[in-house]
């Protein structure tokens, strides 16, 4: 057992926001675009990055595991498309700064209800 430097908050938390084929399309390509434009804070790019990263690890970890996520689609009854994607405070925070974000996009991972 280690214990944790004093002041250390500890592990960062990922939520998991669950997005459909086409919203992780539009915002992979939202966050694309921003990251070409070259107009985001260099730490909020890194951030952006690893979104990127994300939204291909969460199509890998439904091959790889897909009956994890298929018990909370057929809880909740969503389709088959709907995938979590697992960000960081940092993460979701860098996303939501984006002007171009869909306003779909933006009031789900805010938490608004899916449709």
């Amino acid at each position: 057992m280690s214990a944790l430097p004093a002041g250390d908050p500890g592990l960062e938390v990922l939520v998991p926001h669950w997005l459909a084929a086409g919203q992780r399309t539009e915002l992979a390509a939202t966050v694309r675009q921003a990251l070409a434009s070259r107009s985001v804070h260099p730490l909020a790019a890194i951030h952006l990055e690893d979104v990127l990263t994300e939204l291909h690890v969460a199509a890998a970890r439904d091959a790889v595991w897909p009956a994890s996520a298929a018990r909370v689609r057929r809880a909740t009854g969503w389709d088959a498309d709907v995938l979590p994607v697992r960000l960081s405070a940092a993460e979701l925070a860098s996303v939501l700064a984006l002007a171009e974000l869909p306003s779909a996009i933006r009031d789900l991972l805010r938490g608004g209800a899916r449709a």
